[in-house]
């Protein structure tokens, strides 16, 4: 399948950084402020996955209050982006190649203001290649709702039937579909193949780096 749109609005983690060694940072120390015992290294991705879903994790941290927790591990895991995330294979190059052809946004829930996210993008030298960036601050409904991709869409002066939402989990396919975008999931994540093919995208790509041969 070819898709045919003129902007493409593109999550950021999972998608273009790698963010893993920042979740398991984050939970670490998270576990360490608690002073809680038998960290389970594997609960460092399962965390965001049910946060993203909004779903509960209270079975994840033991007896400490969701509230409490959360506060520390966002803030935590917010503070050490900039330097625990470093640049998917190849997508400084994909990049340049996709803002030749097409508008691109970058879209992300990460509740931080932009200019931490631009900061973090121009240490990759990534951050020239998008006409606008938007935060889980700039807009009074992160995904899933639609409200930022629209939001997006109008900034770069695109109809949102032209554009193509591009990430690595069921909410950013959830969101573009509501929005009225067309949608593709990558595999890059941590979410896996049968996840988000049960969300039906319009296209499943290993990762980013293969979106130029599928935009006509």
């Amino acid at each position: 399948m070819v898709l045919k749109v003129k902007g493409v609005l593109i999550d950021l983690d999972g998608t273009i950084v790698d963010s893993r060694e920042a979740y398991a940072e984050a939970l670490k120390m998270t576990w360490e402020k608690l002073g809680l015992k038998n960290l389970n290294p594997e609960v460092a991705l399962e965390l965001p996955r049910r946060l993203e879903q909004n779903q509960p994790i209270d079975d994840l941290i033991g007896n400490v209050d969701v509230e409490t927790f959360l506060e520390i591990y966002l803030k935590t895991y917010y503070a050490i982006t900039g330097n625990k995330t470093k640049p998917l294979p190849n997508v400084s190059k994909t990049l340049e190649s996709l803002s030749k052809r097409v508008k691109l946004a970058l879209l992300t829930m990460r509740r931080v203001p932009k200019e931490q996210v631009i900061s973090e993008l121009e240490k990759f030298g990534i951050a020239k290649n998008f006409q606008c960036i938007v935060t889980a601050l700039d807009t009074p409904l992160p995904k899933p709702s639609p409200k930022a991709i629209l939001t997006c869409a109008e900034m770069l002066g695109v109809e949102i039937g032209e554009c193509a939402v591009v990430g690595d989990s069921v909410c950013d396919i959830r969101a573009g579909k509501s929005a009225g975008a067309k949608t593709v999931a990558v595999l890059s994540g941590i979410f896996s193949l049968e996840e988000l093919a049960r969300e039906k995208p319009d296209l499943i790509l290993r990762d980013v780096n293969e979106l130029p041969n599928v935009l006509e």
